[in-house]
């Protein structure tokens, strides 16, 4: 028997990914027609043994086998009874044998008409289980005190409900069966309570197909009689057909599920305030995925519960809530999994549901805030209020006094000195700004001002407690509110701007007296820092509010080039004294650090740059000069090492977002950043991987935006430009290479496009570049550019057949009377083949390379040529030739998400509220 066992493991659990298809086929056709004598030897066994050891691993081995013995072993035997009847009632057998039914149980997708034998194999199980205990029995207390024998029973007997309910439901929904069904679920609800996390995952599968599949019978039914929305299923609406009953014969089940999901919510990733081993409060320092995926599930699963009955999820919710501020029920997990389940469920309400539920649940949870003593308590109950107001946008934009509670209790909250609380009090603040902007920036009913402006009067006193990281959160929330330029909005941004800034630009203000009096002063190890902390500020506020800032950055852009001149000289001085490894000397690291802060600024400014306040032609002629010999200049002369990719970035922003208005600049550029970059990353495909992306992408922002500038360099930094694309299409990193073959699909469109140019590029470049795309092509590294392989190929080839390259792509002197670019290029292409692969005949290549020349192939039907010749290539033969079908496997993965997308769209409450695009915004 154990020789049995572990040759099924060995066929067909351990071998899928080591046995080819054919070889396990070929075996598992073997043991098939031999699996008589085996299953006879079994049931011999089971009939007349009297050894429970022997009985035990037969009934193991009889479970391997289940998954894929011939059905008729299973129903045409009287194997079901034994195991029903003799052995499950015994308890030295019963585990083995519960495996045994959920592999029956768990068999899927067959005919109808084993439908019968699935519908009496579980009323039958369910005649024996109630003998062992009965569906309103408490497992709690029981799995917690007992045997590891009894444990492992209920996490079996949560695998056997589990698969069959998802295997079996509607096989299950007859007349017959109905009551079964109904006290098989109450078993699974009774052993989704037991406090083990595996077992209740278990149990949340099925709870979630069965919710999924209840709500879109209820919204088909909604469909079919013109509803409006499933909304509110819990009204008592009169559906006449028999499907519209589904809803009401699950109800007393769904209660009890509701129940235990809002009892074992999961922690949302937004909470960052857990209980620790110790039954401490602290500040949560890693996710976990699991649970949050975990959270993910439930979330849905109580959504659609909702959906199915509003009413019963309201009033089991309120219950505990009542119970929490009666101190019944009180315990943080107790609130803690009450308010994560309240915040899941935003959106699944209608407007006046949401409203009168949250009304109440807002109230209680401030209103326990004030009544409980102890630094613990108020830091849980703050962050679940922090978590529930964060949820619930909606309600918050049409109930101005809640929302203006909300956030001051939020200022609150700042001060809270406890891990977590602050941290969580910036978020929280940061999302209801970013939802509700326009509530902030607009004078409210009973208001003097608006908010807004009482706001920047206060913050010194509201940021006074927070560390550097929370302040510049706030900032940015601030600055989300003040991009808000709708016409309702009436107030002085640009004023309000500059005293949002005032205690950031005080302090640069200090900073920038000491360097007068002495320049020393900036190279301060806490200076550095303070400067850094002050880019960050602003960082956050440019990116939040716009091209506005452009007043802001008015006021200190020279002394912020003249800081960076200080730490580029500073840096310089420190390599030329100490060699190479002086970048790793602290001071050194952290005044880069603060050069990389002013040049993320000045990213952001770019990005963000825009009319009125910052017009593309005003930021080039002002922006662009004073910035060139600082940053480029720097750059340039430096060691690799202390070169900074962002001085890249910064300069593809530029010419992303200023396009031709820095056409004369861009040459300049190029002189700085070109060739030294180039030389720092040909050395090999490793080192400095940042300057490497971040070059190329600089290259493609130039050919995109400013194409001519490419041309009004020196010839040999153009064959530079080239060589460097052709570089990017070899690399091994594909974002590398995808980024190169971009490159080079962009610049051939753009010289087709320009006829003073074309001819001479092809003359010099077009025949190389052929071989090229060939070589990266069939070196098998590359398979995942074959898309764009094949796209750069049929348009080069395309060229030379339609006679757009009029130049000779041959040496004249030495070429046959009335040879031709086409029939050259064949020729050509034709040796190169025949000389890489000599296993292809001639005639191959021949066909191959007529096709290539095909002007009637449309792209798909190149790519298909293509691919057909790849895959002959003895090279190729044996190999995963997957990734030349990458772009199929992309699309189809696309629909996929496409498809979850928009049921996701479709069901209100399925995504988060920071999730939703708001149109009035």
């Amino acid at each position: 028997m154990q020789i049995l066992k572990l040759l099924s493991e060995e066929v067909f659990d351990f071998s899928r990914d080591q046995m080819v298809t054919q070889k396990v086929k070929t075996m598992k056709e073997s043991l098939n027609s031999e699996f008589a004598a085996i299953y006879h030897l079994c049931e011999f066994i089971l009939e007349h043994s009297q050894r429970p050891s022997l009985l035990k691993v037969t009934l193991q081995t009889l479970q391997r086998f289940l998954t894929w013995i011939p059905l008729g072993f299973i129903f045409s035997t009287n194997l079901v009874d034994t195991l029903l009847n003799k052995f499950f009632p015994e308890q030295q057998f019963r585990n083995d044998t519960l495996d045994c039914l959920t592999e029956i149980g768990s068999l899927s997708d067959l005919e109808p008409e084993y439908d019968p034998l699935f519908r009496k194999l579980f009323s039958g199980f369910l005649a024996r289980l109630g003998s062992i205990f009965s569906p309103e029995t408490n497992l709690v207390l029981p799995f917690e005190n007992g045997s590891e024998e009894d444990c492992i029973f209920i996490q079996r007997l949560a695998l056997f409900l589990s698969g069959f309910l998802k295997a079996h439901l509607k096989a299950l929904e007859t007349p017959d069966t109905q009551q079964s069904l109904i006290t098989g679920l109450f078993y699974l609800v009774r052993v989704s309570e037991v406090d083990d996390v595996e077992i209740f995952r278990i149990c949340l599968e099925a709870w979630h197909m069965l919710a999924h599949d209840l709500y879109q019978t209820e919204n088909e039914i909604k469909a079919r009689s013109g509803g409006n929305s499933v909304l509110n299923l819990g009204s008592n609406g009169s559906c006449s057909n028999g499907a519209a009953s589904r809803k009401y014969m699950y109800g007393p089940v769904l209660t009890g599920v509701r129940q235990v999901m809002i009892a074992k919510m999961a922690k949302p990733e937004e909470v960052l305030i857990v209980e620790d081993e110790n039954g401490d409060i602290v500040r949560e320092t890693t996710k976990d995925t699991d649970v949050i995926a975990q959270y993910k599930t439930m979330r849905e699963t109580l959504v659609y519960l909702t959906h199915l009955n509003c009413d019963d999820t309201e009033s089991i919710m309120l219950s505990k809530l009542t119970g929490q501020v009666d101190g019944t029920e009180w315990s943080w997990n107790n609130l803690n999994t009450l308010c994560w389940a309240i915040g899941s469920i935003s959106g699944a309400m209608t407007e006046d549901e949401e409203k009168r539920f949250l009304v109440t649940v807002i109230k209680d949870l401030l209103g326990m805030c004030e009544q409980k003593r102890g630094k613990d308590n108020k830091a849980v109950i703050a962050s679940n209020i922090m978590y529930v107001v964060g949820q619930y946008p909606r309600f918050l934009k049409a109930h101005w006094k809640f929302l203006k509670t909300v956030v001051n209790k939020l200022f609150e909250f700042m001060h809270e000195v406890h891990p977590g609380v602050q941290d969580m009090a910036c978020d929280t603040f940061l999302k209801i700004a970013t939802k509700c902007k326009r509530k902030f920036v607009t004078l409210q009913t009973d208001e003097r001002v608006p908010f807004i402006v009482e706001l920047v009067d206060t913050m010194p006193t509201i940021v006074s407690d927070l560390e550097p990281h929370q302040i510049q959160a706030f900032y940015e929330a601030v600055g989300i509110m003040m991009s808000d330029k709708g016409p309702a909005v009436t107030v002085d941004r640009g004023e309000l701007l500059k005293k949002l800034m005032t205690m950031p630009n005080r302090r640069w203000q200090e900073i920038m007296e000491g360097a007068k009096a002495n320049v020393e002063s900036l190279i301060e190890p806490s200076i550095v820092k303070e400067i850094i902390k002050i880019l960050k500020t602003n960082n956050k506020t440019c990116g939040a509010i716009g091209s506005i800032y452009a007043q802001q950055l008015q006021t200190f852009f020279m002394d912020l080039l003249n800081v960076y001149r200080v730490y580029s000289e500073r840096i310089s001085l420190t390599i030329a004294q100490q060699g190479p490894g002086a970048t790793q000397l602290s001071l050194v690291r952290t005044m880069r650090s603060a050069k990389k802060e002013v040049l993320r600024l000045l990213i952001v400014f770019i990005q963000k740059s825009g009319p009125p306040e910052a017009d593309p032609l005003a930021v080039a002629q002002g922006f662009i000069p004073p910035v060139l010999d600082p940053i480029l200049g720097d750059y340039q002369r430096n060691i690799p090492n202390a070169r900074d990719p962002e001085v890249l970035t910064l300069f593809t922003t530029v010419v992303e977002k200023l396009k031709g208005h820095v056409l004369s600049e861009v040459p300049k550029i190029m002189a700085a950043v070109f060739e030294c970059t180039l030389q720092m990353i040909t050395v090999n495909f490793e080192d400095f991987p940042e300057h490497r992306i971040r070059f190329f992408e600089f290259i493609r922002a130039i050919n995109t935006h400013c194409f001519q500038a490419l041309f009004n360099i020196p010839p040999e930094h153009q064959k530079l430009v080239v060589d460097s694309v052709v570089w990017a299409m070899k690399h091994t990193e594909r974002n590398i290479s995808d980024t190169g073959l971009n490159i080079l699909h962009e610049l051939l469109n753009n010289v087709a496009k320009t006829p003073d140019i074309a001819q001479g590029f092809y003359q010099q470049y077009l025949l190389a570049l052929i071989q090229d795309v060939f070589a990266v092509m069939t070196d098998r590294l590359h398979k995942s550019g074959f898309k764009m392989h094949a796209t750069l190929l049929r348009q080069m080839f395309h060229l030379v057949q339609m006679n757009q390259v009029t130049v000779p792509l041959f040496d004249p002197t030495n070429a046959p009377v009335g040879q031709t670019n086409p029939s050259f290029l064949r020729e050509h292409i034709s040796n190169l083949l025949i000389q890489s692969f000599p296993n292809l005949t001639r005639s191959q290549v021949s066909k191959f390379v007529d096709g290539m020349f095909d002007l009637n192939m449309d792209l798909p039907s190149f790519k298909t040529h293509l691919r057909d010749f790849l895959i002959q290539l003895k090279e190729f033969s044996t190999e995963d030739n997957s990734g030349l079908f990458g772009e199929e496997q992309d699309a189809q993965q696309r629909q996929q998400l496409e498809a979850q997308q928009a049921h996701r769209s479709a069901v209100p409450g399925l995504m988060k509220p920071s999730e939703i695009i708001d149109d009035d915004l």
